[in-house]
């Protein structure tokens, strides 16, 4: 059996074409469009690159032995692979009949330096106010989704705001691949399988989180929610299970309950629509919503309080921060604002000890004396 260090180098070997790319920290994203197209992203921006496998054989070469490596099939009839580098960094990888121009390959760079809530402030991510917040929501175990499009930094807020569990919570963390870096010490790691070509073997996000149901969990962190797991998470946190996070593509906040509706129906339980929407509503608690900016910086534009639904009038959500857009130097630049609604569950945080940021209370007392003014 060949050592794992010897194994990780041969592996990175095959890649050498991007391997400068790999080793780069300004580099967030690896895209190969087939061995001669190869471009990068850095600062949100998308650029061209002289790099180039000798060939598509090279190239292929270089994916199934990554395939091996994360031991997962990939050929003609499985020609899909989802599988991570040796140093974490996330791949997806497309070849013939599905690919009809080549290999397309796609690396999301891992980072070894986990990012941190200070840096998301200087980055001008989200304001120190607004994790303030977010601090006080996940120590009072609210149950939370990130939301936003591709490389919006879903991943990461996750990351950050992960960091605010109590270090002595075990938490679950299940993934189709390894990418989040939990600070905690006691986290434990599940991950997807694929079946072979008659589905034996394979191991699903849904049936992952139904193990992990009986693992005593204090916390379960969903890597993303994309299909029917997202039933199980919902039943999970109308069930005593709080403090669960996880990640979904949506554009807006409202989206985002819809999404997790609809992935919800794809389910085998018969669940009747209005039934399903009120354990949505009951189930999300907040909504951290992030965006890509034109020029590529990523920023929190919204979290929002899911606060009910009604019939007649749908999901009922309440965005205690929202972003206020402006052109600045030439750019777009985004600023996370209060907008004076305080979350219900202010009174419960507060028995625990939990404070809400200065400037939500300051922003809740303007809102309250302009109320009264009007009336």
């Amino acid at each position: 059996m060949i050592p794992k260090d010897v194994f990780e180098q041969t592996l990175l070997g095959f890649f050498s074409p991007v391997r400068a790319f790999l080793d780069d920290d300004s580099v967030t994203e690896i895209m190969i469009n087939g061995p001669s197209r190869i471009y990068v992203e850095r600062r949100g921006r998308i650029e061209s690159t002289s790099a180039k496998f000798a060939s598509g054989h090279d190239l292929l070469s270089a994916l199934r032995n990554l395939a091996q490596y994360v031991g997962r099939p990939f050929d003609e009839r499985r020609p899909i692979l989802e599988a991570h580098m040796p140093d974490g960094s996330r791949v997806e990888a497309v070849m013939a009949p599905a690919a009809t121009d080549g290999p397309t390959v796609s690396i999301r760079r891992f980072y070894r330096e986990a990012l941190t809530a200070e840096k998301l402030v200087a980055f001008g991510t989200i304001s120190r106010d607004a994790l303030a917040l977010l601090q006080a929501l996940v120590a009072g175990k609210q149950n939370i989704i990130v939301a936003g499009g591709t490389a919006s930094g879903k991943t990461s807020l996750l990351n950050v705001i992960s960091s605010y569990c109590d270090p002595l919570e075990r938490i679950v963390v299940i993934e189709d691949s390894r990418e989040l870096q939990l600070q905690q010490e006691h986290v434990v790691h599940l991950e997807s399988q694929p079946g072979d070509e008659k589905g034996r073997g394979q191991i699903t996000i849904r049936k992952l989180f139904q193990a992990s149901l009986r693992m005593r969990p204090d916390r379960i962190v969903v890597g993303e929610i994309r299909g029917s797991e997202a039933l199980d998470l919902i039943q999970a946190m109308t069930s005593g299970h709080g403090g669960c996070m996880s990640t979904v593509h949506a554009t807006h906040p409202a989206d985002t309950v819809s999404r997790l509706e609809t992935m919800a129906l794809m389910s085998d339980v018969a669940l009747p629509l209005h039934a399903l929407r009120a354990q949505v509503a009951s189930a999300v608690s907040f909504i951290l919503h992030a965006t890509r900016l034109p020029d590529g910086g990523r920023v929190v534009t919204s979290i929002a309080e899911v606060v009910g639904y009604e019939p007649d009038r749908g999901y009922q959500i309440e965005e205690l921060y929202k972003s206020e857009l402006r052109r600045e130097h030439g750019k777009v630049a985004s600023r996370l604002v209060p907008t004076g609604f305080l979350p219900r569950c202010a009174p419960y945080l507060e028995a625990l000890g939990q404070r809400l940021p200065a400037a939500m209370l300051e922003a809740a007392a303007r809102r309250r004396r302009h109320a009264g003014g009007a009336a």
